[in-house]
């Protein structure tokens, strides 16, 4: 099925959900400061999808979790819905690389935690969580341990409990680094189905995702912010010019690869110019 690419809308139709706005991070350090953000300035729309790459050690994760509250920023600022981000806001669900699931609790107590943390109505909640876990084929495994689960059906357990308060912002980091190749190419295909890639944009949720991974970043994303090494700083913006939705055939198209290429040969000149330049982009 062919579609029009989906751009992001042109400046002034709308206000950004998450507003960058010369945002800076600077950690203490017993050897002196560490500057780990510089000066970043950065839009994202409702209904987003946007990828974040860059070398090891350039802030991807920092700037994430600033935007989420968990680490305010030193500098400039960061506003979600226009207010600023000083702490953990609702409107944020988070993924890591590891699916961090409690062993000796069920799939589904798992998914229901967020809810139990925030002092809300458990059975309220219930049928939402059976709701998620049917969403990604895990129906069948509500009452299972997370020991009892492959990787893969971690990491989808782990979305759902991103997603069962609902928030408009889903922030991902790394969430597919430590599978192997096949399971993380079929949970790309899985997040892009969940957050609903054939649907208009108002109905999707905005999506940040952190990877190594250039081809993955152009895959999934309408746009992929290319990060400077340490200091982090926004080296490039490129859209992504490929229609949705996507399939796996896509992986295969010329566009595709040409752009991967391109901020390939891009992160591949700057990755020694700066202070963490040894880790460097993965093709």
């Amino acid at each position: 099925m062919a579609s029009t690419a989906s751009p992001p809308p042109s400046p002034g139709t709308a206000r950004p959900l998450i507003e960058v706005d010369h945002a800076g991070m600077v950690y203490p350090a017993e050897s002196g400061p560490v500057e780990a953000l510089r000066d970043i300035s950065l839009s994202i729309h409702e209904g987003e999808f946007v990828a974040l790459v860059g070398p090891s050690g350039c802030g991807k994760s920092t700037l994430m979790r600033a935007m989420a509250g968990l680490r305010p920023v030193t500098s400039g600022q960061v506003r979600v819905q226009g207010v600023p981000v000083d702490k953990p806001i609702p409107q944020v669900g988070m993924v890591f690389q590891a699916a961090l699931l409690l062993k000796w609790r069920s799939v589904l107590d798992n998914v229901l935690l967020p809810v139990e943390l925030a002092g809300l109505d458990r059975a309220r909640y219930r049928e939402r969580a059976h709701e998620l876990l049917r969403l990604v084929g895990l129906g069948d495994f509500a009452g299972k341990r997370p020991g009892e689960l492959s990787g893969g059906m971690q990491q989808r357990a782990a979305m759902c409990r991103a997603l069962i308060l609902d928030p408009p912002i889903l922030l991902m980091d790394e969430p597919f680094g430590a599978l192997d190749a096949m399971t993380r190419d079929d949970m790309n295909l899985e997040l892009l189905r969940i957050w609903g890639q054939d649907q208009p944009r108002a109905a999707r949720k905005t999506i940040v995702f952190v990877t190594h991974s250039i081809p993955e970043a152009v895959f999934l994303a309408d746009r992929v912010v290319v990060m400077s090494p340490r200091p982090g700083r926004v080296a490039d913006i490129h859209d992504v010019p490929i229609a949705r939705p996507r399939t796996a055939r896509t992986r295969a198209t010329p566009e595709l690869g040409q752009l991967a290429f391109r901020i390939y040969t891009e992160l591949s000149g700057s990755a020694g110019r700066g202070d963490e330049g040894r880790g460097g982009p993965h093709w």
